[in-house]
């Protein structure tokens, strides 16, 4: 007779992770990093991922470009290694989907683990020092910075830099030279802008700007 007391054990459901960097040195640190936790299921480069994580230096246009379109075409909530955050960025990052923030100096297995669960749940994993950051802009929002130009929920001082040379005329060469910016950041700020404020093109940009006081 089978002993009644052979039973399996309950199976942890493991989260399906993909890691996104923008140098493969990188990329594959993080991977070595999670694929010796069991509650991890790293995902190739194709196939669905519950939670999707980015390593990145600093967040310039060309970053949250790959941010928006790793959490868009994956429809799965990020976790951000990251080597600074500026105050201004801090809102349009949590927007794009992003759960957890964790510094690079800080990236350690356990740390990368954690963060991955958190998320995975839903749930939010911020750094101390930016969460209390975070809850600073939230108050000002509530106490009309909403309607200050450089604003994460309008337009950030950069946008209103472009705009405001946009309006003057100046083309995206002419604009880049002007801000020391390359012609592809200056592409990628007016799409980034028309993108999330649904606005057509670059004249309905510039009336949106000056409706709304930036310029």
């Amino acid at each position: 007779m089978i002993p009644s007391s052979v039973s399996s054990a309950p199976k942890t459901t493991r989260v399906r992770v993909s890691v996104t960097a923008h140098d493969p040195i990188s990329r594959e640190g993080v991977r070595s990093q999670l694929r010796r936790h069991p509650e991890v299921e790293l995902t190739e480069d194709s196939g669905p991922a519950a939670v999707a994580l980015l390593v990145e230096d600093v967040l310039d246009e060309s970053a949250l470009a790959r941010l928006r379109r790793v959490v868009r075409s994956e429809g799965s909530r990020a976790v951000l290694v990251v080597g600074t955050v500026r105050e201004n960025e801090l809102l349009d990052v949590i927007e794009c989907g992003v759960g957890a923030i964790v510094w690079r100096r800080e990236a350690t297995a356990q740390r990368l683990v954690q963060a991955v669960l958190t998320t995975a749940k839903g749930g939010g994993d911020l750094p101390s020092d930016l969460l209390g950051r975070l809850i600073g802009q939230v108050g000002r929002l509530h106490r009309g910075g909403a309607e200050q130009p450089g604003s994460a929920l309008g337009l950030t001082p950069r946008e209103v830099d472009v705009l405001r040379l946009v309006s003057e005329g100046l083309d995206t060469a002419e604009i880049a030279t002007k801000l020391s910016y390359s012609e592809r950041t200056v592409k990628n700020v007016m799409h980034g802008l028309t993108t999330r404020l649904h606005l057509r093109n670059r004249s309905h940009a510039v009336a949106y700007a000056l409706r709304e006081g930036y310029i």
